[in-house]
């Protein structure tokens, strides 16, 4: 055990791991933040996570979140939060210059840590809709999707190279911040809409159960099982807010418990 620490030690003083956790990495004038998982022997490839973060905040700011950073490394995730210039992120039109910088963010990443092939993207709030985004437009193949309160509507331009493997999406039906999105004649799963159209899904779920996070928040989940794979999307009587453990189920799902 004494020789894996020391390992990881000298690993993480080189240059290549030289700014972590609250420390900005500078790439092309911007920043970002990244936090390998706890326990990291500092060599076996990682499974990236890159996260959007809200409107008006910072990487710094999901970093220290449990309900995400934290999650992310108790998962075993490299995670990865790029910081939007002016706090905000430009997802409206195709051709984001934020894409841009997150397709060099993962490769500076890349650069940086050893990982394994796997990606995760994520994003809360303005968050979601960059996350949404960068997997229509970027090009990379995307394990999971997992959008938090913001979604895109069906009709938006969205063309990608590969669907992502699993979309997930979560929405409070009291959030008065970005409405919860009701479809025609008050369907309540119109936030995959545009996801269950690029990964050709059935109309109809297939399943639909409740599950809770925490006793006073009940989620209603969907599950399509689609030509391209898996669409869920998760509602709860909450607000505009990441649900607590939501991130973590889902980090699970798709990776598997922890040895």
């Amino acid at each position: 055990m004494l020789r894996i620490l020391l390992a990881a030690l000298a690993v993480l003083s080189s240059p290549a791991f030289a700014c972590q956790g609250l420390d900005k990495c500078s790439l092309n004038g911007r920043s970002y933040h990244v936090v390998p998982p706890e326990d990291w022997d500092g060599q076996t490839p990682l499974t990236v996570q890159i996260h959007f973060h809200g409107w008006a905040r910072q990487g710094e700011v999901p970093v220290q979140s449990p309900r995400t950073g934290r999650a992310a490394a108790q998962a075993g995730v490299l995670f990865v939060a790029p910081d939007g210039l002016d706090r905000t992120w430009r997802f409206r039109r195709p051709g984001s210059p934020d894409t841009t910088f997150a397709l060099d963010v993962l490769a500076d990443v890349a650069d940086r840590f050893p990982t394994d092939g796997r990606l995760i993207v994520s994003g809360y709030s303005w968050g979601a809709l960059m996350a949404a985004r960068f997997a229509c437009e970027s090009g990379v193949p995307i394990d999971t999707l997992l959008l938090i309160a913001g979604a895109f509507p069906p009709g938006t331009e969205c063309a990608p190279r590969s669907a992502p493997t699993r979309v997930s999406h979560v929405h409070g039906t009291t959030d008065t911040v970005l409405d919860f999105p009701y479809g025609p004649d008050g369907s309540d799963t119109f936030a995959v809409a545009l996801w269950r159209e690029v990964m050709s899904c059935p109309p109809s779920a297939q399943r639909s159960f409740d599950w809770q996070a925490v006793s006073w928040l009940t989620h209603t989940r969907h599950e399509w099982e689609c030509e391209a794979g898996l669409v869920t999307m998760d509602i709860h009587p909450a607000s505009h807010l990441i649900p607590r453990g939501w991130v973590a189920r889902h980090l699970t799902e798709v990776l598997g418990p922890l040895d």
